[in-house]
């Protein structure tokens, strides 16, 4: 139990201290000498970043050297306060006893930690992930500085519960949680470079490229995860306890994401589709922009992309415009009345459709005659083009050459006539000036 006379003694000495320390001038001028070098260092910090023009001076340098110089000079104040600390702590050691300038020592030590904190991390992009860092390795550097880094150790380390053999305390899951970060963001980096080399190979399809790219990936978290965990001293063999859960919500919740996941993977590798390729699954027509691992993503052409599941691709039917072949055959209905010649016709939408830019040269246009229908006579005319995009444009601009052809022949288009036949006699008509008609009796 608690001796309550130790701890009575303890919190009176406590006050003793406290009291005497705050009694003492020193205490006083210390923190007098903090405030006027805070001041001046904010003086001379605000004067250099207005006299220097970062936007000029690094123009041209790598982007990793212009982040740190402009780091350096958001830093000039807390170097400059780093700077006088020092001078004021030597300067007043060798006037009168150490233990007077304590103060400022502490002060130096941890201004001069947060510079080097900051300059460490000026190498991250992202303002998050340096603003979280910084102030976690600061404050781990004050608690080692202040002398109280193995008492909050051994305090996080005391508290845990056990889960299948593994001791679980505070302390584990901050080193877990600290690890796991740095060697994800250096997994992210190590992926991110070998995709571009990846990407670079020419000798590589795209499909290959995307499926390598997630393996990549995939394998560098999947490696770094397990260098944390046994770096932190988790056996893995610990956590199949937690393996039938696992399994569970992979079979009532996850299913429709691992069915995604694995029919990406297939996709990838039997190469039925692949970036850059124009498709059709059920409405949704465009070409394939990016291949995700749980989604394709289909750019329509209008400003919409389509998120399809890859298990769309797997399941339903799909339509590859450029699977094996780019060219594309495009398709020209139109009819004519009887008073036209059939054959010249066909010759005149021939020419039309050779004479458009795209058309193929290789696989001459044709034109048939389908139907004598009622209104006139129906052709169907065909011709290939380079590739499907704009395949509309086209169509569009065969028909208008083809609309001038048939006037210039004087070659026209049928349309339907309909005829009105009244039985009985005319009807009523209402007339402004003498009223509406009376009805027949």
């Amino acid at each position: 139990m608690l001796d309550l006379t130790d701890a009575h003694t303890f919190v009176l000495d406590m006050a003793k201290s406290l009291g005497a320390e705050f009694a003492s001038p020193w205490l006083y001028l210390q923190v007098g000498l903090m405030l006027v070098a805070a001041g001046i260092a904010f003086a001379v910090g605000a004067l250099m970043r207005a006299k220097i023009d970062l936007t000029s001076l690094v123009m041209g340098w790598p982007a990793p050297l212009r982040m740190f110089v402009r780091v350096l000079i958001d830093s000039v104040s807390t170097a400059v306060f780093t700077i006088l600390m020092i001078v004021a702590r030597e300067v007043m050691r060798g006037a009168t006893w150490p233990s007077r300038s304590y103060l400022l020592a502490i002060a130096a030590k941890l201004t001069l930690a947060w510079l080097v904190i900051r300059l460490v991390t000026s190498v991250i992009h992202n303002p998050l992930i340096v603003r979280v860092v910084s102030i976690s390795a600061w404050f781990v550097a004050a608690l080692s500085i202040l002398g109280l880094l193995q008492p909050a150790v051994a305090l996080l380390d005391g508290p845990g519960i056990e889960l299948g053999g593994l001791r679980l305390t505070p302390l584990l899951v901050i080193k877990l949680a600290v690890l796991l970060a740095v060697a994800l963001w250096l997994a992210n980096i190590a992926s991110n470079f070998l995709e571009a080399r990846i990407r670079r190979s020419h000798d590589l399809t795209p499909s290959v490229q995307v499926l390598l790219t997630k393996l990549v990936r995939l394998s560098t978290m999947v490696f770094a995860v397990a260098l944390v965990m046994g770096a932190v001293g988790i056996n893995l063999a610990a956590l199949a306890v937690f393996s039938g859960a696992i399994g569970v919500g992979i079979g009532f919740g996850l299913q429709k994401i691992v069915a995604n996941f694995i029919s990406g993977v297939i996709l990838l590798a039997d190469k039925s589709v692949k970036p850059g390729d124009l498709v059709t699954i059920g409405d949704s027509s465009g070409r394939i922009s990016a291949m995700n691992t749980r989604y394709i993503t289909v750019a329509a052409g209008d400003g919409r992309e389509f998120l399809i599941p890859n298990e769309d691709l797997i399941t339903k039917k799909v339509v590859n415009w450029t699977y094996t072949d780019k060219d594309t055959l495009v398709k020209v209905n139109f009819g004519t009345n009887y008073d036209a010649d059939p054959r010249l016709v066909c010759k005149l939408a021939i020419d039309c459709a050779a004479a458009a830019p795209r058309a193929s040269t290789v696989k001459p246009p044709n034109c048939l005659l389908g139907e004598f229908a009622e209104t006139g006579m129906r052709f169907s005319l065909t011709f290939w083009i380079d590739s499907p995009d704009g395949m509309d444009t086209v169509k569009s601009e065969v028909m208008l050459a083809l609309w001038d052809a048939f006037k210039r022949e004087g070659i026209r288009v049928p349309y339907p006539v309909r005829e009105l036949r009244i039985r009985g006699g005319a009807l009523p008509v209402e007339s402004a000036a003498e009223g509406p008609a009376s009805e027949p009796e």
